[in-house]
């Protein structure tokens, strides 16, 4: 294993590292997920695609 997974395993027992770095990584998801939503808009794909992005995002924010 290299020596950031070793870190990173050990870090992850500590809950409130735990907790800030799972917090962080839903944040980018999320952030990454509008950003494909904002150029799928800009190059005016279907709107039945758009609203399903837009449905995978609201899954994603009531489970995160």
């Amino acid at each position: 294993m290299s020596i950031a997974k070793e870190y990173l395993k050990q870090q992850m027992q500590n809950p409130e590292f735990q907790q800030s770095f799972l917090n962080e990584k839903a944040r980018l998801d999320i952030e990454y997920q509008l950003e494909e939503l904002k150029r799928d808009i800009a190059v005016c794909k279907p709107v039945n695609e758009l609203i399903g992005k837009i449905d995978q995002i609201e899954r994603f924010v009531q489970h995160a």
